[in-house]
């Protein structure tokens, strides 16, 4: 469950009558054509976020995200404009760098159409990219890029464990409804090796990808969502849906991946998530409980701050580099959206 951050809504783009396929239970995924573009949905998402360190000492968390948002009506579809200007999709993406001993947070965001191979997602090509924003894939191992003025990477990674599908029957379900899910594969553990900023790193990533027409209902606010990764090489992926009363939503759910690489998807009342401490709105600190696992840990940030502030016409949001410590020790990432207003997908 990740953050779209395209509150398109307000650019003077196309008419919504193309009708765009709904996430439904009993879908065939093929791969590897599946990791890559999906435009009958009018959504999708490629996430990838990890934790690296250096021979130094020095410690980064790294995000880079690329959003595909359909912009398709059944005119347009059906038309014969093969103009390389039009707008059939709008591709977002975003960059950061936690650095954990300079204590910064670094972030930078585009807005593309594709152009003419200015952005995309090819299947043919094995490629996602914006700009010179990149993730490359050889098999299902992928080498991102990412350039900007500020910092740059280049890393390898290599997955050591098979990718699963979260929720059940193949689609993760964010609300009630017919349609109202996603199609949501992820990438537990992949093996990080390169540079930032020059610098040999290595460490862990988690990578996922989503792809959905609808999916939160008038009365969501927002999520706060956890990758986390232990050192008992098991990894979980929990997410919370919030309510505009302040509940908690029942289709809250989550996967637990064991250390022979299967998930095994976890319903709201088999985890809780208890706030302990704030950075301004943000909950920064957390203690997670999955008692059916015995796993009693709190997550704390990085660094407070790792708030995206949004310019091109999207939300802002808090998604950064946390630690785990208690029954079990790990990293990962937390991400908490719609604490600055509703999230609207």
């Amino acid at each position: 469950m990740r953050t779209v951050l395209l509150s398109l809504c307000v650019l003077p783009l196309l008419a919504a009558s193309f009708t765009y396929r709904e996430a439904l239970p009993g879908y065939h995924y093929q791969f590897p054509r599946d990791h890559f573009a999906h435009e009958d949905f009018r959504t999708e998402w490629w996430y990838y976020t990890g934790n690296v360190n250096a021979a130094n000492g020095e410690r980064y968390g790294f995000e880079l995200v690329f959003f595909r948002e359909g912009e398709r009506d059944a005119e347009r579809h059906n038309s014969a404009n093969e103009s390389a200007w039009t707008i059939p999709d709008l591709y977002l993406a975003h960059a950061a760098l936690t650095d954990a001993r300079g204590k910064r947070f670094l972030y930078e965001e585009r807005l593309n159409r594709p152009g003419p191979g200015i952005a995309g997602a090819s299947f043919e090509q094995r490629r996602i990219w914006n700009g010179n924003w990149s993730a490359q894939w050889n098999g299902e191992q992928q080498t991102l890029d990412a350039t900007t003025d500020r910092f740059r990477f280049h890393l390898h990674l290599a997955p050591e464990k098979p990718f699963v599908i979260q929720g059940e029957n193949g689609i993760s379900q964010k609300s009630a409804g017919v349609g109202r899910a996603s199609y949501y594969v992820s990438f537990p553990l992949l093996a990080v090796s390169g540079t930032i900023n020059s610098t040999n790193v290595t460490g862990t990533a988690w990578m996922d990808h989503e792809w959905f027409t609808e999916q939160l209902a008038s009365d969501q606010a927002g999520w706060d969502w956890f990758s986390i990764q232990l050192d008992n090489r098991t990894e979980l992926m929990l997410f919370e849906l919030r309510r505009t009363d302040g509940s908690i939503d029942p289709y809250s759910s989550g996967t637990f991946i064991d250390a022979a690489g299967k998930g095994h998807h976890l319903r709201r009342e088999d985890f809780t998530l208890e706030p302990i401490s704030r950075w301004h709105k943000y909950p920064i600190a957390w203690r997670v409980r999955v008692p059916s696992l015995k796993i009693d840990i709190t997550s704390r940030a990085v660094l407070d701050d790792q708030e995206l502030r949004a310019k091109q016409g999207g939300a802002t949001y808090w998604e950064g580099a946390v630690d785990y410590s208690g029954t079990h020790h790990g990293v990962g990432y937390v991400e908490m959206t719609g604490y600055s207003g509703r999230v609207k997908l």
